[in-house]
């Protein structure tokens, strides 16, 4: 077993022990949370990387004076996080500057908090990596990868438009409109 933070925290927690009076149990039992709190940090920060974050947003952090008209009930009822398990996707839509990547990636980390698989991903790298793998025969492949995870955070949802997402509509014999709400649902 790596006990990094036993390690590095035994000799301070001993004179704190010693100075305090602790019986075994209670230094043990300090030695041991302490463990665990180090270990669900490094968790975290492990499962921020892999999900790909741009950084770190959260609902506290919002502005809520702009935009002017948000509906704040809505969104704050967004983080109940019952979309999950009704399988429903937010999508949040407006013009440039009005808080949506902001609420997305706040959204999204409460998820993350809450135990969910999640990748942020630009809407055009999600289009070039399944038209790559569409070119090297891996396309299956390529979108379990998006299938498998409880919430994908595409950011820059205009991208939809674009020609190589209905390229990748044509190669799979699908209307783009068709492939957008495909890809807006969850598997």
């Amino acid at each position: 077993m790596k006990l990094v933070c036993c390690r590095e925290h035994f000799e301070a927690l001993t004179c704190e022990a010693a100075q305090n009076h602790w019986d075994h149990v209670g230094y043990f039992s300090r030695l041991i949370e302490g463990e665990a709190a180090g270990r669900e940090d490094r968790c975290i920060v492990r499962r921020i990387k892999l999900a790909r974050f741009p950084g770190i947003k959260t609902l506290e952090q919002f502005q809520w004076s702009w935009p002017t008209k948000i509906n704040r009930a809505q969104i704050q009822n967004l983080f109940r996080l019952s979309f999950i398990e009704e399988n429903v996707n937010p999508i949040f839509l407006g013009g440039v500057g009005l808080g949506k990547s902001h609420l997305s990636i706040a959204l999204a980390h409460a998820d993350y908090l809450r135990g969910c698989s999640i990748l942020f991903a630009t809407a055009i790298d999600i289009i070039n990596t399944v038209a790559a793998a569409q070119a090297s025969g891996s396309l299956k492949r390529a979108m379990e990868r998006y299938i498998k995870l409880a919430v994908l955070l595409g950011d820059a949802a205009g991208t939809f438009q674009s020609p190589e997402f209905a390229a990748i509509a044509e190669a799979l014999n699908v209307e783009p409109a068709e492939l957008f709400k495909r890809a807006m649902r969850r598997a």
